[in-house]
This record gives structure tokens, C-alpha cells and sequence, in this order.
């Protein structure tokens, strides 16, 4: 087994690693057909040359993709769970999606897809925050932190890991930085509660520091044509199909098997129920399982446009696994940590289709743009200040599925307080029907009060989601609480998706971390002689360091200490060296 490395650059980015030794005897088994396990199966193949016909994916639903879905149901109308928000400097999705052909552009890789659309077509948004029923909230585009909000700030990214173990953000930042413009566009775009990991957000803070600039307009980021599963993972499947890969549906993992001697861990056995029956396989240290562990779409639930989606709180097979396997050694983490708190964790989502004309006039007052006009649409979320629920909504480009009628849009918002009484329904938004939810939507739109219920009534469809566990991996935490993707001793078996502790410096909830666990799984077991790419690497750049700098402070320069004459006299040496010309170019030097 060959240690994992770390790499940047075209050399390793560019290189062919030789097939490793064994790899022809061996067999794969991924629990979970997630982007984890897609990656991973991807990876097995193209870089570790093993047959695709020796890779099996065993997954409880009829569909793959996990999280990253999109769907008709029929009666109910389209759904989406969440949406994807990606970047430039997601190395390992990118490292993976270029060898995936796309669907849409004869010759094109799923990469060279997307790259060419958002080169056409860049994302920004026109209104990221709206107030009293539509209008602007007047942000414009600062992050109005104070002095000692910024010394918070300042103070979390230069703090350890360990220092921010186990703390809840609001432990770490004051009032005054929760007041802040900042947190309302933080929050809203990563889901982020007051009482989530201080650690994980300062990860976020070092992870995205080159994109700072791009949060109050969100230009930092980028989205594919289509939903998540029409444009990323139905590709990747068909791919995996043609290299062999065998995809088996309607089977529930309900348990591993371990054997433990001389500081070494070999995965045993795989329990399964497929098709109400119970079955499993023998695994020797030829059988390589990776295990997706947890998950944020875990018994979620759909309503319809007359049923409210309901929280369930009972038995959670995902989670009973990760359960089940933690308690064979300490090794294999703490899953109570994250997935014992549903009144923390839980969020709503819901999907809008409109049927007409009506209710898109409204949108497009506030996003500023022809929804139907096939190009960027409202460039992210919109937030609704004012909003008891805390709503944000989003239309992507449109048509958001192919099968989608020219003449409809879909719109997905979501919600944070879902326990909380609407402003025009007057009900928490977790005890709503589709049709109730599309009225308070309408209502923070900008719709008039007198046309709300007949539009959400006959101008739109719409299917509400209840998720226990959305943003249960932001609970706090400390060393240890995840298991490593491969635990030490570990000689057949790695843990993937976002509960695995990846070896670099990355942060979860992101459709990166996902494909960088799967990689490091299959390289570490299979010896794979190949960089993992390191996380992009802009929090040890100083000019990202400047920038993100001068935009925290929305411009305002840094004033030097002292009386005016000794200010004056560091200017201008300041002016005439290197470290000057940087301050200058970042605005961070008076004038």
C-alpha cells in the first residue's frame, strides 16, 4: 500500500500512472452510489486499470447519484433536494469529469462542457438581497464589518484546528459580526447556523479565501446546464455502464465485518437485504470496500402541492451502518456527533415549477433578467432579508431538466428557521403544504397581496422536502470524531463521502470533497503512483491574502499608527517598495 502524496502542477496533473501491481486479482465493493462511490469506481478504473466488471456499487434506492438528484415524479412535478455551487478550484471534480465524455457536446468531456458554457455565459447575480415584499435590501454588495467583527474574523483564521474544536460559531463571534452583511451572505449561501462548527467555518474561511471578493455577488461561482443529476452524474454513470461497472439497486448494507490482529484491519464481510431478503458476501484481502458513511439526505420526505413534507425521526439505515460499524473500534468514528441532533440539522427545500406567464413577470423584476432566456438567470440565491423562515431562493438556467416545457420554470428556495411562522402564512414553513409555501414565496417576491393565493393556487406547482439531516457534518466536532478515509492499519477498506476526515485541507458540503475522499481511497489502497491534487492553495497567497483583505474592509485602507508626520513618512517609503506597490494595488494604502 503506497502512502498518499499531495501534488500541484502539470507534471503530476498530466502524467499516466503505471498499472499497480495485483490490481488484475483484485475486486472492488462501494456501499452507496453516491458521487463518492461514482468517483471512486471512476478513479479504480482509469487510473488504477482494474476491470470494470470486477467494480460493484450496492445501493438501497432504484437511482443512483445520492444527493446530487433531479427528478419528475409523476403527479407531484419536478423535484430537487439542493443544488450545487461550484468553482474553478475544485482539482480533483475536474480532475475526474475530464475524462468523462459529456452528453450534450459531440467529442467534449463533461469538463470541457461546462468550461465553455460558463466562458459564454458567466455567473453573476443582479440582486442578492431583497426586502419588504421584493425590493432591494440596499447591501449593495458590502460586508458592513466593523472593526471588532473583523478582529473575529482575523482571529478564527489565524487560530489552530484545535483551538476551534468543538466550538459553535457564536462561541467564536460576537453580535456585532452576526449582525453583519458578511454572515447574512455566508450563512445563506453554505447554510451555516449560529450553533454550527467553529472549526469547519474557519476551513471554509481558508478554503475560499480567493472568493471572498465574489460573495456578495456571487461571481465566484459556477453551475451546470442542468440539474446536478442530469449533467454530472447521469454521464459518469454511463460511462462507468460502458467500462463494466455493475450497478446493483435495491440492496440495504446493514453491516461489515472486521478482523483485528497485530495493529492490522481487514474488512471481513459485507450483510446485506436485497429485495426484502437477506444476503452478503465473503470479503478477502483481494476485495477492496469503500463505504460512503452518513448521509444528509437520509430519510428525507416529499410533499406535494396539498401535503406537507414530514420530518421523519425514526430508524435511519445510513446512519444504523455507520452505527453499527463505529461500535467494531475507535477508529471508525463518532457518528452521534452528527447525526443525534435533527432539531440542529434539519432544514426544508422546495421546488417551483410555474405553469404560465404570471408569476415569471415577478421573478424577473427582481433578478433583472429574462428567465427564459436560456442564460444565467438569478446567479444564485436570492435572500430574503426580512423572512421569518429565512428564505432564499434560485432559478438556474432554465430549462433546469430536459424534459421541462418551454413555458415553465423551476425555482428552488429553501428555508433555515422551519420552525418559525411564516410572515404572510402563518404556519412554521415545516407544517406547509406545496401551495402554502409558494404563497409566502410569492409574498416575499413582491407579488400583490390580492393575486398571491390564485397564482400559488393556479400558476405553479410545487413539492416541498423535509432533510433531517442536511447539515448534520457542520455540527461541531474535534480530531477524531470522523474517521481517516483510510484508518490506520486499514488494508481493504476506506470510508468515503463527506463524514471521512480527507488527509489535506479541504472542507465538506462541496461536490470537491466528495470525489477528493474517493480518490485518496482508491490511490492509498491500490498504490497508485499519482498526486492527489492538493487543495488549491490561495490561503498561503498573498495577494489573495490582500485582496480578501481590502474587500472585508469594502475598501477602506488600513490606517498606519502614529502622529500624521511618521504616517507620512511610512507612505512614502511604503510607495516606493514592493510591499507598497501591493498595498496599493489592493487599496489598502491611503491616499
Amino acid at each position: 500500500m503506497r502512502a498518499v502524496y499531495y501534488s500541484s502542477g502539470n507534471y503530476e496533473a498530466f502524467a499516466r500512472p503505471r498499472k499497480p501491481a495485483g490490481v488484475d486479482g483484485k475486486r472492488a465493493w462501494f456501499v452507496g452510489s453516491g458521487l463518492a462511490s461514482l468517483a471512486g469506481a471512476a478513479f479504480l478504473v482509469r487510473d488504477g486499470q482494474l476491470a470494470g466488471e470486477r467494480i460493484t456499487i450496492l445501493e438501497q434506492q432504484t437511482l443512483p447519484g445520492g444527493a446530487l438528484d433531479g427528478i419528475k415524479e409523476p403527479e407531484r412535478g419536478f423535484v430537487v433536494r439542493g443544488g450545487r455551487e461550484m468553482e474553478n478550484h475544485f482539482e480533483c471534480l475536474w480532475d475526474l469529469f475530464r475524462s468523462v465524455p459529456s452528453l450534450e457536446v459531440e467529442g467534449a468531456s463533461v469538463l470541457d462542457e461546462f468550461y465553455w458554457l460558463n466562458k459564454d455565459d458567466p455567473n453573476f447575480s443582479l440582486q442578492r438581497v431583497t426586502h419588504q415584499q421584493g425590493r432591494d435590501a440596499g447591501t449593495n454588495g458590502l460586508f458592513a464589518l466593523g472593526d471588532r467583527a473583523q478582529r473575529d474574523l482575523v482571529k478564527v483564521f489565524l487560530a489552530t484546528r484545535e483551538e476551534m474544536e468543538d466550538k459553535r460559531i457564536d462561541e467564536v463571534f460576537g453580535e456585532e459580526f452576526l449582525a453583519s452583511n458578511f454572515w447574512l451572505y455566508w450563512r445563506t449561501m453554505f447554510a451555516f447556523e449560529q450553533w454550527h462548527s467553529a472549526l469547519e467555518m474557519k476551513l471554509y474561511l481558508h478554503r475560499f479565501v480567493h472568493h471572498i471578493g465574489g460573495l456578495p455577488d456571487f461571481s465566484a461561482l459556477k453551475f451546470t446546464k442542468y440539474n446536478q443529476y442530469e449533467s454530472l452524474v447521469l454521464p459518469l454513470v454511463k460511462w462507468l455502464l460502458e467500462q463494466g461497472v455493475v450497478f446493483q439497486y435495491g440492496t440495504e448494507v446493514t453491516d461489515v465485518d472486521f478482523s483485528f490482529a497485530d495493529g492490522r484491519k481487514q474488512a471481513t464481510a459485507l450483510h446485506w437485504v436485497r429485495d426484502g431478503e437477506p444476503g452478503g458476501v465473503e470479503l478477502t484481502a483481494d476485495d477492496l470496500l469503500f463505504t460512503t458513511i452518513g448521509s444528509l439526505t437520509e430519510n428525507s420526505d416529499n410533499g406535494d402541492q396539498r401535503t406537507p413534507a414530514k420530518l421523519k425521526e425514526g430508524p435511519a439505515p445510513a446512519w444504523d451502518l455507520w452505527r453499527r460499524i463505529a461500535a467494531k473500534h475507535p477508529d471508525f468514528g463518532r457518528p452521534d456527533v452528527f447525526g443525534s441532533h435533527i432539531p440542529q440539522t434539519k432544514w426544508e427545500s422546495a421546488t417551483v415549477t410555474t405553469l404560465d406567464h404570471r408569476i415569471p413577470e415577478y421573478i424577473q423584476k427582481v433578478c433583472k433578467r429574462d428567465p427564459f432566456s436560456g442564460r444565467v438567470v438569478t446567479g444564485g440565491i436570492v435572500t430574503v432579508r426580512d423572512s421569518s423562515w429565512l428564505l432564499s431562493w434560485t432559478v438556474n438556467r432554465q430549462p433546469h431538466f430536459k424534459q421541462q416545457p418551454k413555458d415553465q420554470i423551476v425555482v428552488w428556495l429553501y428555508s433555515l428557521f422551519v420552525d418559525v411562522p411564516g410572515d404572510y402564512v402563518k404556519k412554521p414553513m415545516q407544517e406547509c403544504t406545496g401551495e402554502e409555501i409558494t404563497r409566502e414565496w410569492l409574498y416575499h417576491l413582491g407579488v400583490p397581496v390580492e393575486l398571491i393565493d390564485r397564482l400559488a393556487a393556479e400558476s405553479a406547482k410545487c413539492v416541498p422536502v423535509m432533510m433531517p439531516y442536511v447539515t448534520s457534518f457542520f455540527m461541531p466536532r474535534k480530531a477524531g470524531d470522523r474517521p481517516d478515509v483510510v484508518p490506520p492499519g486499514a488494508v481493504n477498506f476506506a470510508f468515503i463521502g463527506q463524514f471521512a476526515e480527507a488527509g489535506d485541507r479541504d472542507c465538506i458540503f462541496t461536490t470537491e470533497y466528495s470525489v477528493r475522499t474517493a480518490m485518496e481511497a482508491v490511490y492509498r489502497l491500490l498504490g497508485v503512483e499519482r498526486g492527489v491534487p492538493e487543495v488549491f492553495a490561495s490561503t498561503y497567497d498573498v495577494r489573495a491574502l490582500l485582496n480578501a483583505t481590502s474587500r472585508l474592509r469594502d475598501g477602506k485602507p488600513v490606517d498606519l499608527p502614529g502622529p500624521h508626520a511618521l504616517r507620512k513618512r511610512l507612505n512614502a517609503r511604503l510607495e516606493t517598495s514592493e510591499i507598497g506597490e501591493l498595498l496599493k494595488e489592493y487599496n489598502l494604502l491611503p491616499e
